[in-house]
């Protein structure tokens, strides 16, 4: 019988509003200062705090089953977006050009997104799990930042190739992903005291401090 919990839910919830709302924001590229990146990039490395949250927490397994419920959502707004926008427009209704260039997504843009997040979000959390393992549950500023330097290098390269290689010059092309990169590790870093006190909030609330010992890191198993 499966431990029931009572903030996994809410977690949860925040996590895949999270993932949404970048998927959304990410239409823009800005000048943020130094760094040059899509506008998700701003809100997106808190999925990657509240992946490791849900790792360090509730382990692996329920994690596995947030980010799948995060790829479907992505998946289905997506497609959503992308039927909406075919459909013709009402008389009167004169903004087609602007739906297009926010939320008319392209399914390479759709594909760049999913495969990023799944394979970033997963080596993510594989990664934290077996650190927690191998620390013995100490140093969870290790685990954090290391899990984190790993997935987002896996998500920036990922997306960025695969969404705009042949679209953008090279050389912006480099550097978005160095600025997505530096940005969402520093986002990281810059969260860990607030990373502890959730965690440690959710351990004595949830009696929970999960070790994914014998657990399966199949991404597809049940």
């Amino acid at each position: 019988m499966q431990k029931s919990y009572k903030y996994l839910g809410a977690i949860s919830v925040f996590f895949v509003s999270v993932l949404l709302i970048s998927n959304v924001a990410s239409t823009k590229i800005v000048d943020f200062g130094w760094f040059t990146f899509d506008g998700g990039t701003l809100l997106f490395p808190l999925s990657y705090i509240f992946g490791d949250i849900l790792t360090e927490v509730y382990g692996y397994k329920n994690t596995k089953r947030v980010i799948w419920l995060g790829f479907f959502s992505a998946l289905m707004m997506s497609i959503i977006f992308i039927v909406v926008g075919k459909l013709p427009s009402a008389p009167g209704w004169n903004n087609q050009a602007a739906y297009d260039a926010i939320l008319g997504l392209t399914p390479r843009i759709v594909i760049a997104s999913l495969v990023a997040y799944a394979c970033g979000e997963f080596s993510n959390s594989y990664i934290l799990a077996k650190m927690k393992i191998w620390t013995k549950g100490k140093m969870l500023w290790a685990r954090t930042i290391g899990s984190t330097i790993v997935g987002e290098f896996i998500d920036s390269i990922l997306f960025i190739l695969i969404a705009f290689w042949g679209i953008l010059p090279n050389s912006l092309l480099l550097t978005l992903i160095i600025s997505n990169y530096i940005f969402k590790t520093a986002v990281e870093v810059i969260f860990t005291p607030a990373t502890y006190k959730v965690v440690n909030f959710l351990k004595k609330r949830e009696n929970e401090d999960y070790y994914d010992v014998n657990t399966n890191f199949n991404p597809f198993a049940k």
